[in-house]
């Protein structure tokens, strides 16, 4: 079995290859391409990943390429990461909202839409070219942010595709420390959309232990959390860290202009990761790649594949059509949700009734969503105009229409149209 992998010189593939080793016993793949058009990263992660497989005894193929049609022929699935510009995009769009009193950040806002709009276009040749290349049952698994509109447009265009998030596998892992039991036990009621999540149950064995948490363990659960007991209580539920930049977008805002960008920390531990990973001594993932970010990626993705292609029918969280699943939404939005993943895709299990305080911001953000994906699809300034007033971190005709000007201003390179 063949698993190519598109943005394969990321810092993060030694996450995805440690996920491949960990779960070697149970899902054996032959051969993984890594396909990346930055020929000395790719270079220098191949390397790293082929000492990585030799380490543990492993004899799957690492094979590096800039070719996709060599690194997608014959592939099972394809897990797309990439990002369009590289880490200097991402540090345009964490800071040219701040000019108009907004929040920067790489997956929602005025900055997740900038990345939406130059990572459309792209994610979707690949996948016609995936089409092509290696055929219509191919699963393409796609990590590349912002998650939602990604995967909306995947499957608006036909393609076999899946949206997946790390959240919901740290998610697990952080409940399963606080209740003490291993995490397989543990099974989530997620509701939401990708970066707009909430834990509304949390079942181990299929008894849900959240109101028991949230009665006798708050503070626990909010020390583990990083939210208040009160923000607990008024909800019943627990919001994912993204939800910081809703609810407490000024406060966040304050921070963001003090400190450093993310982009920038990053592209320094993106630097010492790399000559980690030159080091022919070293041979299993280090410590810094923690730093990066994308905890338990590497698990999510290779279990998200392993079930595809076995047909487990295992329930994991994943960015998915909502076929009714969130009645106040429209069938064709993506949700992400707890799903049942089987060979002929996943399938969302119910979830019931939202509490009103979330389904009002769950479909705001959803209506922007779609209107994101219009604008990344067929350009123009107005539809860029229209879907920033549609988001709720903007919704003001001054602010969208100055963002407007930035956006466009920062991203011209990246958009024929907008040239």
């Amino acid at each position: 079995m063949k698993l190519a992998v598109v943005g394969g010189g990321s810092t993060y593939t030694p996450e995805l290859i440690d996920g491949l080793l960990v779960m070697s016993e149970s899902f054996t793949i032959d051969e993984i391409a890594l396909m990346d058009t930055d020929a000395e990263r790719l270079r220098v992660v191949g390397d790293f990943a082929k000492r990585m497989v030799a380490a543990a005894g492993r004899s799957t193929v690492i094979t590096p390429t800039s070719d996709l049609a060599e690194a997608v022929t014959g592939a099972a699935a394809v897990l797309i990461q990439l990002r369009v510009g590289g880490q200097a995009t991402r540090h345009s769009d964490e800071t040219f909202p701040h000019d108009c009193g907004c929040i920067g950040q790489e997956t929602t806002g005025a900055g997740g839409f900038a990345k939406a709009l130059r990572t459309v276009p792209v994610v979707l040749d690949i996948a016609d070219r995936v089409r092509a290349l290696a055929g219509e049952n191919t699963w393409i698994v796609d990590f590349t942010n912002p998650v939602g509109i990604v995967t909306r447009s995947l499957l608006d265009a036909g393609h076999r595709a899946v949206g997946l998030c790390n959240v919901a596998i740290n998610f697990e892992r952080n409940f399963a420390e606080v209740l003490g039991v291993g995490h397989e036990r543990i099974q989530l009621k997620h509701v939401g959309l990708n970066h707009l999540s909430w834990e509304t149950a949390v079942y181990v064995d299929g008894v849900d232990q959240l109101p028991g948490l949230l009665e006798a363990r708050i503070d626990a659960v909010a020390e583990k959390f990083r939210i208040t007991p009160g923000h607990l209580r008024l909800q019943q539920a627990v919001p994912s860290y993204y939800l910081h930049y809703y609810y407490a977008h000024d406060e966040v805002l304050g921070e963001q202009l003090s400190e450093p960008s993310r982009a920038e920390v990053v592209m320094e531990v993106e630097r010492q990761l790399l000559d980690v990973y030159r080091d022919p001594a070293v041979t299993t993932k280090p410590e810094q790649l923690q730093q990066r970010g994308g905890r338990y990626y590497s698990l999510a993705a290779i279990q998200l594949v392993a079930s595809l292609l076995r047909d487990t029918k295992d329930v994991q969280v994943v960015n998915v059509r909502n076929n009714g699943t969130l009645p106040f939404l429209p069938d064709e939005a993506v949700i992400e949700a707890a799903s049942v993943i089987g060979a002929g895709g996943p399938a969302p299990l119910a979830i019931g009734r939202v509490d009103r305080s979330m389904e009002g911001l769950i479909a705001h953000v959803s209506a922007y969503e779609e209107l994101a994906v219009e604008a990344a699809l067929h350009g123009g300034r107005h539809r860029v105009e229209k879907a920033l007033l549609a988001h709720p971190l903007v919704g003001q005709y001054a602010i969208a229409e100055k963002l407007t000007d930035r956006l466009l201003a920062e991203n011209a390179r990246f958009l024929p149209w907008a040239r």
